[in-house]
């Protein structure tokens, strides 16, 4: 669980940083499409500050690994993962949107959420 929660750490943490220092770029990165918009730019880096807020918590969770908050921490990550993975395949599939990093990141995801599922057993 401790290198589940220090991977998590880290890769949400970085895309969190990125998603409220340049929403604009990472958006169109992962989606082909930009958001310039104010009102969904700020959404965004709402959405960057709570990844970054996700990374603190499994940072400090890491060296605690066998507690029940961080096994409740790890199926939260499940279910984070598993509807990233979702919302980012419809947006491939229903919304047509195709950025070159956006299959990539919802396998990551799907993937992610097959460790946390293992991990959590």
């Amino acid at each position: 669980m401790h290198s589940l929660l220090v991977v998590t750490a880290l890769l949400e943490g970085v895309t969190g940083l990125a998603l409220v220092a340049i929403p604009s770029r990472l958006v169109t990165l992962l989606l082909g499409s930009s958001i310039d918009a104010p009102a969904a730019v700020t959404l965004a880096r709402i959405a960057g500050v709570a990844l970054v807020a996700l990374a603190v918590t499994c940072w400090l969770a890491r060296g605690d690994a066998q507690s029940r908050a961080a096994r409740g921490l790890v199926a939260a990550m499940a279910l984070y993962h598993t509807g990233v993975a979702i919302v980012l395949a419809y947006a491939s599939l229903g919304l047509a949107l195709s950025g070159l990093g956006l299959w990539p990141t919802a396998l990551f995801h799907a993937a992610m959420t097959v460790w946390c599922l293992k991990t959590s057993r």
